[in-house]
C-alpha cells in the first residue's frame, strides 16, 4: 500500500532540518575552536568594546584593520553573530516542522542558551576576563555545542526509526544496566575535566607543572600553589577519562558488537581519547604552542560530544521498549511512531 503523501512531505521536512542541524552543530565547532585560538594567543582584549568593534557596529568593521589579536578575536564574534542566526532559524523550523513537544522546548533551550552564551561573552570582554566569567563562557560553550549535536541526532533517521534493521539478531541494550551507568558517568567525567582544563587555560595554569609525565620530577608535586593545583588535578583527571573512555568501549565491543550505532562511537571515543591524551603532553612539552592548544580544546569537544551521542543511542535503546508516542519523551520514535507521529502524519 503506497505511503500516504503527507507521511512523504514531513519526512522531506525532517530530512532537511537534520541538514540544518548538522550546519550549526559544525558551525558551533568551528566557533569553539576560534574562541580556542582567542585563548591561546591572548586575543580576547584585542577587541576592548562591545558589542561594537573599535566604535564600529560589528559588522561594519573593516576587514583591512582585522590584523593580529583583532583579527582573531573579531572574527570569534562574526561566527558567533551567525551561531546566534542560525540558532534562531532552527527553533522556528522545529517549532512548525516538528511536532515532537519535547524537541520544540529543546530548540527553544538552545536559543536560550546561545542568547546567555553571547551575554557571557560580552561581559568578559567589559569586565577584563575575569576568571569566573571566563570560565563559565567556555563551559557553556561545550554544552551548546551538546544541544546542537544532539539535535542533530534526534531528527536523524537512525534515531526516527529506532535504529531498526530486521537482518540483525537484537541485542537487548534496554537491559544492560552497567552500560547505562558507565556512558553516563564517563561523560561527566569528561566535562568535569573539561571545566577544570577551562579553569587551568584561563587562570594562566597551563604551564604550571612545565615537565611531562612527571610533575617537576616527581610523580607528586613538591610544593603546591592554586595553578600547581589545577594543573596536576587536569592531569589526574585525564586519567579517569581514560580508564572510564576504555571501559565504556569495551562493554560496547564485547557485549554489543552487533548494534553498529553504538560501535561506531564507541571506536571513536578510544581513537578520541588517545589523541586528545597526547595534545595533552604535547601541551606542556611544546610550551602552550597555538597549534596544539587549540586542538587541545577542539579534539575535546568532540570527545564530549561523542560520549553524549553514545549515551542517548544507549538510552534511545532502552526507553523505545516502555515509552509511547502519546508520552512525547524521547523515546516516541521508534519505527512505528515515526510513520504515525514523529514525522508529523498527524490525521
Amino acid at each position: 500500500m503506497p505511503a500516504h503523501p503527507q507521511h512523504h512531505n514531513s519526512s522531506g521536512r525532517m530530512i532537511w532540518l537534520h541538514r540544518f542541524t548538522i550546519i550549526l552543530a559544525s558551525s558551533t565547532l568551528l566557533l569553539l575552536v576560534v574562541g580556542g585560538l582567542v585563548t591561546s594567543t591572548e586575543s580576547g582584549l584585542a577587541v576592548p568594546d562591545w558589542p561594537n568593534t573599535y566604535g564600529y557596529f560589528m559588522f561594519s568593521f573593516p576587514l583591512s584593520q582585522m590584523v593580529g589579536g583583532i583579527f582573531y578575536e573579531h572574527g570569534h564574534r562574526l561566527i558567533a553573530s551567525m551561531v546566534g542566526f542560525l540558532t534562531i532559524i532552527l527553533a522556528g523550523w522545529i517549532w512548525f516542522v516538528d511536532p515532537r513537544r519535547w524537541m520544540r522546548r529543546l530548540g527553544v533551550i538552545a536559543l536560550v542558551t546561545v542568547i546567555v552564551q553571547g551575554t557571557l561573552g560580552g561581559i568578559t570582554v567589559l569586565y577584563y576576563l575575569p576568571a569566573p566569567i571566563s570560565i563559565a563562557h567556555a563551559g557553556l560553550a561545550e554544552i551548546f555545542f551538546c544541544l546542537t549535536v544532539s539535535i542533530a541526532l534526534f531528527t536523524s533517521s537512525g534515531w526516527l526509526t529506532g535504529y531498526s534493521d530486521p537482518g540483525r539478531q537484537h541485542s537487548p541494550v534496554h537491559k544492560d544496566l552497567a552500560l547505562g551507568r558507565l556512558t553516563v558517568i564517563t561523560t561527566a567525567l569528561i566535562y568535569l575535566q573539561i571545566l577544570i582544563g577551562a579553569a587551568m587555560r584561563h587562570t594562566g595554569a597551563g604551564l604550571a607543572i612545565p615537565d611531562f609525565p612527571l610533575a617537576f620530577g616527581q610523580l607528586i608535586p613538591p610544593s603546591w600553589s592554586w595553578e600547581i593545583g589545577v594543573h596536576f588535578t587536569h592531569r589526574v583527571g585525564a586519567l579517569f577519562v581514560v580508564f572510564a573512555v576504555m571501559a565504556t568501549a569495551l562493554h560496547v565491543l564485547v557485549h554489543h558488537r552487533n548494534k553498529k550505532e553504538l560501535i561506531q562511537p564507541a571506536g571513536f571515543l578510544i581513537l578520541l581519547v588517545i589523541v586528545q591524551f597526547t595534545l595533552g603532553a604535547l601541551t606542556v612539552l611544546s610550551g602552550k604552542h597555538v597549534g596544539i592548544n587549540t586542538s587541545h580544546l577542539g579534539v575535546g569537544a568532540l570527545l564530549f560530544v561523542t560520549s553524549v551521542v553514545l549515551t542517548l543511542r544507549v538510552n534511545h535503546t532502552r526507553l523505545t521498549m516502555t515509552s509511547t508516542p502519546e508520552t512525547g519523551g524521547f523515546a516516541a520514535t521508534s519505527t512505528t511512531a515515526s510513520s504515525h507521529s514523529s514525522l508529523g502524519a498527524n490525521r
